[in-house]
């Protein structure tokens, strides 16, 4: 029997849609008492943001037909709209490319089609003259903080500082046949020998947030998934509150931080590695 979808899955992206996309989803998590990373799960799997450049893509078709001018109804489209040498989903795919520096998901979510395309489409799509041009423009308007706001910074650095690795991997222990040279092993009764393992499972990308993460790859000991710096956002959001005490997600971030520090003090002194590694540390060369 399919799992029951929850009736607050469309409760929170029609709020979402309501702030037009411009709302922590902290922000929707706390007002649904949800936890953060459902929110985030809700709105990869059903794609929130292409479903409202879908409206807005909608709009512009049928504004082209008419030979009427233009009018956008994301605020962000508007900085590539009069831009004639692009189509409608190339526009969009800049002003992700601008966000995130991430092809993939850039085309991921302005085409709407398979993880596997996406990364061939997406890195095809940098290659266009016009497009890398347009890239480049929007660089320039980012610098001078038009195309990403200062909410948008918070927000990011929010996701990052306390980014939960329990959203990109499962783990736990299962029971596997022990394994001879001449195949499973058995007891003298003729019973399967089995033994616990430990398991750890990527999940799906298309399913995650993929900013969030600065390295995947698969070594002698398995594969390892490591997210970015955890220290130096929490550092950024630090100075950024100090400044700033009266912001809205400053409530949010108190709460976050006590809970983190508590399970930190609650980690054993001795722990067995794992292939997984969330990177609180940071490297020193990011920046």
């Amino acid at each position: 029997m399919p799992k029951q979808r929850s009736p607050e899955r469309d409760k929170a992206f029609e709020i979402y849609r309501q702030h037009n996309g411009n709302i922590d989803l902290i922000a929707i998590a706390k007002e649904l008492n949800l936890p953060p990373g459902t929110i985030r799960g809700w709105k990869n799997k059903d794609k929130w943001e292409q479903k409202l450049n879908g409206t807005f893509l909608k709009n512009m078709e049928r504004s082209n037909k008419k030979n009427v001018k233009k009018e956008p109804i994301a605020k962000e489209v508007e900085q590539v709209i009069e831009n004639p040498d692009l189509t409608d989903k190339q526009r969009l795919f800049c002003l992700y490319y601008v966000k995130s520096f991430n092809a993939t998901q850039s085309y991921l979510k302005a085409y709407g089609c398979s993880y596997e395309s996406a990364m061939v489409k997406g890195s095809e799509l940098l290659r266009n003259v016009k497009v890398r041009e347009e890239i480049q423009r929007l660089k320039e308007l980012k610098m001078q903080q038009i195309a990403v706001s200062e909410e948008d910074m918070v927000e990011f650095h929010m996701r990052v500082a306390f980014a939960d690795i329990g959203d990109y991997v499962s783990f736990g222990q299962e029971e596997v046949p022990v394994m001879g040279i001449f195949g499973p092993v058995v007891d003298k009764k003729g019973n399967q020998v089995t033994k616990k393992v430990n398991v750890v499972r990527l999940k799906d990308s298309s399913k995650v947030d993929t900013q969030l993460i600065k390295e995947v790859k698969e070594g002698r000991e398995g594969i390892s998934i490591k997210l970015l710096d955890r220290c130096k956002s929490l550092e950024w959001l630090n100075r950024y509150f100090l400044m700033n005490p009266m912001d809205k997600h400053k409530i949010e971030y108190d709460k976050k931080k006590l809970e983190l520090l508590k399970t930190q003090t609650k980690i054993p002194d001795s722990v067995e590695k794992v292939t997984i590694i969330d990177d609180i540390e940071g490297d020193d060369d990011e920046g």
